[in-house]
């Protein structure tokens, strides 16, 4: 404890090592269908889907639980104003 409320200074990510894939993978598996729908949306940013030969950015897609599976689905259009 520290006389002056120092508060002690934590090293910055950027520092911290690299996890192993053993992490990565005990890690993953004891995520719910919910945080892993979460960490595709996250990953979709970096994410090219290749449909019909035309390519399309991941964050185009929404990401969610149906069941037992993680789905992902085209984002729905805005629909056309009517006049």
């Amino acid at each position: 404890m520290s006389l002056f409320g120092k508060k002690t200074r934590t090293v910055p990510q950027s520092y911290q090592p690299v996890l192993e894939a053993a992490e990565i993978i005990e890690l993953f598996s004891r995520l719910t269908l919910h945080h892993q729908a979460a960490l595709l949306r996250l990953i979709s940013r970096n994410l090219v889907v290749e449909i019909d030969g035309e390519q399309h950015m991941g964050f185009e897609f929404e990401y969610g639980v149906d069941g037992a599976l993680v789905a992902m689905r085209p984002l729905a259009d805005d629909p056309e104003p009517s006049a």
